[in-house]
């Protein structure tokens, strides 16, 4: 059935109101708590509550935010239980991922693996969190497309937004940077030379430099915390 302009206009409506709020709320310009007006929403981008109410159900798929009929909307707080759920699922996602990278890595992968990491460099330099935060998702959906597993990323990048919204309350997330762009560098080369397992165990070093910094976060900031 063909859409018509006034379907495409509401999805790009949608599309923007979803994408401003889920930059707010992953930033931590609003915090876990906040309440979200679907009304002052619909005034903002002048448009009517649906369009809002659309964007809303997608936020809430995503669990960032609670929709309590009658009450006001809120930004939903961490839950340890959920982010040690993702980071089981992105773990386990991810090990065979970077296996298939290895095998399957030509000059074309390599090339692009060179090129972002390049970038990586001049944003660690420039000391640009939020930029260093695009390109690292740029980078494990590169590794994923050398693995022939796009459909992939679509599940790490999920679980890596549950964890990277926490991680903006670090106090040396910039100091950070360095740090992964090392890990990053290893885990192309080793996906370039055709090592399976030692990408895989580079790739479980990355993901354990997290465990002191939520233990840090989860210290300071136990309000935004639901369990």
């Amino acid at each position: 059935m063909t859409k018509t302009t006034s379907d495409r206009e509401r999805r790009t409506t949608v599309d923007v109101i979803f994408d401003h709020l889920n930059d707010e709320i992953s930033s931590m310009r609003l915090r876990p708590g906040d309440k979200i007006s679907e009304a002052e929403i619909a005034a903002q981008f002048e448009v009517s509550r649906q369009p809002v109410r659309d964007a809303f159900a997608r936020l809430e798929n995503l669990d960032l935010i609670v929709i309590r009929p009658q009450r006001a909307t809120r930004v939903k707080g961490f839950s340890m239980a959920e982010i040690t759920k993702s980071r089981f699922v992105r773990y386990a996602v991810e090990v065979e991922v970077l296996r298939r990278a290895a095998e399957n890595c030509d000059g074309v992968g390599a090339a692009k693996l060179d090129a972002n990491l390049l970038q990586q460099a001049a944003i660690v330099e420039a000391g640009d969190y939020a930029a260093f935060g695009l390109l690292d998702y740029q980078f494990h959906q590169i590794i994923c497309d050398i693995a022939k597993a796009p459909f992939a990323f679509d599940v790490i990048q999920k679980e890596k937004g549950r964890v990277d919204r926490l991680c903006v309350l670090s106090r040396d997330k910039e100091n950070r940077m360095a740090l992964l762009l090392v890990d990053h560098s290893a885990i192309a080369g080793l996906i370039k030379s055709h090592d399976s397992e030692g990408a895989v165990k580079a790739g479980a070093l990355h993901l354990s430099r997290l465990d002191a910094t939520i233990e840090t976060i989860l210290a300071a900031n136990d309000t935004y915390f639901e369990d």
